[in-house]
């Protein structure tokens, strides 16, 4: 013989429909608020017009001092005047052996990649990389330029 406590469900009877009741009213009132709100709401759209944009041009010098770069000089040989150079070394990556690029910004341009033996604007080629220096010269003879790295802060 089976108990009849089993056979009653989990939430008395008197219970499903107090629930079943409050479940409607909640989707009657939500959806008379929705309907209030469409016929209520149904105002002329006003346009904004948008905030005039300003332009603004960047200064590369100043960008590259706020970055730390330090004006980079280049001379040929000792005691001949020094020269500011149109060349700005930003990073250099080599390997043990001395292969590898250096990061170069040319005439307030962004920076690019340059290999060893690349070359750069105004004629002059990338010819020997050290761990924190490039030297520039032409594609014949010795190096003429000596770009260094800002010094580090």
């Amino acid at each position: 013989m089976t108990s009849l406590r089993s056979l009653h469900p989990a939430i008395p009877a008197s219970a499903a429909p107090r629930w079943l009741a409050a479940g409607l009213w909640l989707l009657a009132g939500l959806s008379a608020s929705y309907w209030g709100l469409r016929v209520w709401g149904d105002a002329e759209l006003v346009s904004v017009p948008a905030p005039a944009a300003e332009s603004v041009a960047a200064d590369p010098q100043a960008v590259a001092h706020g970055l730390g770069a330090v004006s980079v000089v280049a001379s040929q040989a000792e005691g001949e005047p020094i020269e500011a150079s149109r060349h700005v070394l930003l990073g250099v990556v080599r390997d043990g052996a001395g292969r590898g690029a250096a990061l170069i910004a040319s005439d307030g341009k962004p920076a690019k990649p340059y290999r060893i033996g690349a070359e750069l604007p105004g004629g002059l080629r990338l010819r020997e990389l050290t761990p924190r220096e490039a030297l520039l010269g032409p594609a014949e003879g010795e190096a003429t330029q000596r770009l260094s790295l800002p010094a580090k802060r």
